[in-house]
């Protein structure tokens, strides 16, 4: 990223609000107070253009030329825009260009002479590009300069009159051309702009005029960071052994993604298979269910093929006919490689995030988007190296914890990835579980790994209303495809396992035995969460806060991680943080999050600078931000006595607890850790 792209240092952290008809415009100006004295920078709104009637989440738009009117008017976004300017807040608005519903509902596809115009869409067979394999969301022509200028004037306005000051982009992968597409917009936005880019573990973010990602990727590596290595032959033995399921993820992904060919996305491979019938039907999908990354980012009217494209599809394994056509080689293919390109990104989405991992579940809190489940933990090295990367690179670049894509949230993975650090009892505990619950299955209730499932799942939400866990195991048996389907739902098998939930929840040899241990997995997932939230606001990036998450927030997949937040609630608590209270269990999240964005706030300087690992061992996280170390920041992962670290001796102020300290050139990390078992420090001398 050059320094042109840069935001100014005043994005410190981002705030995400679902705005639906029951939380609009003007409700969201009523949180405003609550998100400064948080300490929050920017809102982070959800799409905010017309959509679908009653739509949710606002990634079904219609119009995109007007604000939505369920959502309260342009009038009142505006107001909120001046709300959150009056109190030193900016906007960062997400933005939908791939796609728009295919429904009349949406005047350009109503339209039958428009629809050709500004979709991908061949009238001749009735074919077009969809989102995913979602036939009511249907792909838009961005390419085609007068497409982009009509579907982006009114976000364009937006940001003209200053009601907007940064733009997040969904799904580029989808787009014909997402360089092409990204250089148009910021030349006309001139603002900063942030792509929901899923990189694969070791695939760097290409060279877009964009200030990073929207963060998965830290998601991901801050759960695996926490998760004990020591752990993973323990939990691997018991689940192969209780579920009988010892094949590879690898094994496990591929399958799906053949099944998603030959299914849901059929019609995209015989799109490709006419283009290229001599490769024919099973070598094409052969290559795009052993493609490693979504995509690749080949541009045939340029000519541009980079070394990670050319290595992508060496790596498929693609035959070399269609090779040499993938990497223009062979030209006079380029809408096979356009098409190739836009169907490899849905397929490994709904192969691997929407499938797979709801098939292979070893342990839960590595099952997440753009996650790698055979990856069990991250060493502290392996993190210091990817924020020095992050610091190098996209020094703006959002860092996630929850998302209103993620699969659970962060607090539920932090909760489940403790697990390989009581594997041993967890062992006894699940083994106990299954022997407790074998007579409840009866002939349709839930197999073996569905119950494992559940098992993680309850230890990673409880407590958790039974309503939200029948919505939720029944999305997630849809999504693994087993037994039942979205196209085709087993009711029966459904119920069995919403009744066999019941009966397991009823039975007191049950709970006497699951509820204090799931006490116990609580406290050890608290102590990675607490830890999580302070290396995602002081790490190389702008801390990102979905809504709710700044408290405990214990959530499973969409919708569930939209529901209505106590908004009062968090306003008291953060009330008794700003107070100067000591932290509490039920403030201790809160506590560190706003202390260390006030940190920020006061000093921005150092977290835009360097970060510098510190050796406390394998088992703590410990580095300086800034060129002159100004800011030092403890994170043990797990508990070692013994630890110490050497840090610039000298006067330091205690950011989390208040009071100041000379340190020497060394000390224990339990000197610099204090109650809440993290660290937070400034250099004043």
């Amino acid at each position: 990223m050059t320094d042109h792209l840069a935001p100014p240092a005043d994005w410190r952290a981002t705030y995400r609000l679902q705005l639906t008809a029951d939380f609009t415009f003007a409700d969201a100006i009523e949180v405003v107070p609550y998100l400064r004295d948080l300490g929050i920078s920017h809102l982070y709104l959800s799409p905010i253009l017309e959509a679908v009637a009653g739509s949710t989440h606002g990634y079904d738009g219609t119009d995109p030329t007007r604000v939505s009117e369920e959502r309260g008017g342009e009038d009142a976004l505006r107001s909120l825009a001046a709300a959150a300017q009056a109190a030193g807040l900016g906007i960062l608005l997400d933005i939908v260009p791939n796609h728009l519903a295919a429904s009349d509902e949406t005047p350009w596809w109503k339209d039958e002479a428009e629809r050709p115009r500004s979709f991908d869409f061949d009238p001749e067979t009735g074919w077009y590009r969809r989102f995913f394999d979602i036939d009511g969301l249907a792909g838009l022509r961005q390419e085609d300069p007068e497409v982009f200028d009509r579907s982006h004037a009114k976000v364009l306005e937006l940001v003209a009159d200053g009601v907007v000051q940064g733009l997040r982009i969904d799904h580029p992968d989808g787009l014909v051309d997402p360089a092409g597409y990204l250089h148009r917009l910021h030349d006309r936005a001139q603002v900063p702009i942030w792509v929901e880019k899923i990189l694969h573990p070791g695939e760097a973010l290409r060279p877009w005029p964009v200030a990073g990602t929207v963060g998965y990727e830290f998601a991901i590596e801050a759960t695996a960071l926490f998760v004990d290595p020591a752990g993973e032959a323990t939990i691997t033995s018991a689940y192969q052994d209780l579920t009988g399921d010892q094949r590879p993820f690898e094994q496990v992904a591929a399958e799906a993604k053949r099944e998603q060919l030959a299914g849901p996305f059929r019609r995209e491979l015989d799109r490709l298979v006419a283009l290229a019938p001599d490769v024919g039907a099973d070598l094409l999908a052969e290559a795009i269910v052993a493609f490693p990354i979504y995509r690749t980012y080949v541009e045939p009217t340029t000519g541009l093929v980079t070394n990670a494209d050319q290595a992508a599809v060496a790596s498929s394994g693609a035959p070399e006919r269609l090779a040499r056509r993938l990497v223009l080689d062979e030209r006079g293919h380029d809408e096979l490689v356009t098409r190739f390109q836009q169907t490899t990104a849905p397929v490994v989405a709904k192969g691997v995030e929407d499938t797979a991992f709801y098939r292979s579940v070893r342990l839960l809190a590595l099952n997440e988007v753009g996650g790698d489940p055979t990856r069990f933990s991250l060493p502290v090295d392996a993190f210091h190296a990817a924020c020095r990367d992050r610091a190098a690179r996209s020094p703006f670049g959002l860092l996630a914890a929850t998302t209103h894509d993620t699969k659970r949230s962060a607090d539920s993975r932090a909760r489940i990835g403790a697990l390989a650090g009581m594997a041993e009892d967890f062992d006894l505990h699940v083994r106990r579980w299954y022997e407790l619950s074998d007579d409840l299955v009866g002939e349709d209730g839930p197999d073996p790994t569905e119950r494992w499932f559940l098992f993680q799942s309850l230890l990673g939400s409880w407590p958790i209303t039974l309503d939200r866990l029948d919505d939720f195991l029944v999305k997630a048996m849809r999504e693994a495809k087993v037994r039942t389907t979205w196209a085709d739902p087993d009711e029966a098998h459904e119920a069995a396992v919403l009744q066999f939930v019941r009966d397991l929840l009823e039975r007191p040899a049950f709970t006497a035995d699951f509820l204090p241990f799931a006490e116990a997995v609580a406290n050890a997932g608290e102590w990675a969460s607490v830890g999580q939230v302070l290396l995602r606001a002081t790490t190389p990036g702008v801390c990102d806060v979905f809504q709710g998450d700044e408290d405990w927030f214990l959530s499973v997949v969409d919708p569930d991680n939209r529901r209505p937040q106590d908004w009062e609630r968090r306003q008291l608590l953060l009330d008794r943080v700003r107070s100067g209270a000591e932290p509490t269990r039920a403030t201790a999240k809160l506590h560190v999050l706003h202390h260390a964005l006030a940190l920020r706030a006061r000093r921005p300087a150092p977290f835009a600078e360097a970060h510098t690992p510190l050796d406390a061992g394998r088992a703590t996280v410990a580095f300086l931000r800034g060129d002159a170390d100004d800011v030092l920041v403890v994170v043990p992962l797990r508990h070692e006595p013994e630890a110490r670290l050497a840090i610039p001796p000298g006067t330091w102020h205690d950011a989390l607890h208040g009071g100041e300290r000379a340190l020497p050139a060394e000390v224990s990390v339990a000197e610099v850790t204090g109650p809440l078992r993290v660290g937070l420090w400034e250099r004043l001398g």
